[in-house]
């Protein structure tokens, strides 16, 4: 083998090392989850359950709060810490009537001019019988269609794992961050690994082929910023993870501040409308992606 590819292979590695161990900082144990977030960064947080429908879904947390003095609503997919905790969570795997409930409080919000924070980290929406059988599908769909449609600021923050439509169905934001250990992408890398290698052991190799952290997304022009992390990962010092989320939250809210409802509505269009298109002109990394584009 000559001198190139064997450079070229060792390279690959490398990076196929670096999404794995992104992926399983943004899995560990200890990491910050979205109640942990809302306890650092929000003052006379009120939840709110249930879907009016069918039941209220704890994988989901919704309700309104204050930042900074500022009336907000905060959305955020919660996982849980211990076997007790896990299981009333299920996994941080939301159900039909779980994205039901979200898309109900965002409404709720739009109609009072309240900006929308939403906190991703899921491995993905839960797919068992009883959520298919509700319409997770359906669920799924319309809160993408419904939050592309809302006439107030909203802020996606993936703090975790950002699993497949499970999580994009809270993330259709004006703003996308993420913090530097997390991940986003279409499906998990065991999954991945098993549907292209017939071996969900090669999900490290999938995990780089998969371009999931959030350098590989703001190179393609996907997410708005990256939010740094202590050193050794947010689970190392949460108290500092969350200023510095705050510190990002606290930006985006003030930029978005100035827009008017329609322009809202039309940045965001033309953010989504834009992403995978071949024959627009490239956004540059980290470039916001507004009406004018």
């Amino acid at each position: 083998m000559d001198a190139e590819p064997a450079t070229d292979l060792r390279h690959a590695a490398g990076q196929s090392s670096v999404a794995w161990q992104r992926v399983l900082l943004a899995r560990h144990a200890k990491r910050p989850h979205t109640l942990d977030y809302i306890e650092r960064l929000f003052t006379d947080f009120h939840e709110i359950h249930g879907d009016r429908s069918f039941a209220d879904d704890p994988a989901i947390v919704c309700g309104m709060a204050l930042f900074e003095g500022q009336p907000v609503m905060v959305v955020g997919e919660q996982k849980g810490r211990d076997t007790k905790q896990k299981l009333h969570r299920n996994f941080g795997m939301p159900k039909p009537e779980g994205y039901r409930k979200a898309i109900r409080v965002m409404q709720i919000a739009a109609k009072f001019g309240r900006p929308i924070v939403t906190f991703l980290d899921t491995p993905g929406a839960y797919p068992g019988i009883d959520a298919e059988e509700r319409g997770q599908a359906e669920a799924i769909a319309r809160n993408l269609r419904e939050m592309a449609r809302l006439r107030t600021p909203v802020i996606t923050l993936v703090i975790g794992e950002g699993g497949s439509g499970g999580a994009l169905a809270l993330g259709v934001g004006n703003q996308v961050f993420m913090q530097e250990n997390a991940v986003y992408s279409v499906i998990s890398p065991e999954s991945c690994a098993a549907i292209i290698w017939r071996d969900s052991a090669k999900a490290e190799l999938a995990a780089a082929a998969l371009r999931l952290t959030a350098e590989d997304l703001l190179n393609f022009g996907l997410i708005d910023g990256i939010i740094p992390e202590p050193a050794g990962g947010a689970q190392e010092d949460p108290a500092a993870a969350a200023a510095l989320v705050g510190k990002k939250l606290h930006e985006a809210l003030e930029e978005l501040g100035r827009l008017s409802p329609n322009d809202l509505v039309q940045q965001r269009y033309m953010k989504y409308r834009r992403m995978g298109n071949f024959f627009a002109t490239p956004v540059h990394a980290g470039q916001p992606m507004g009406a004018g584009d």
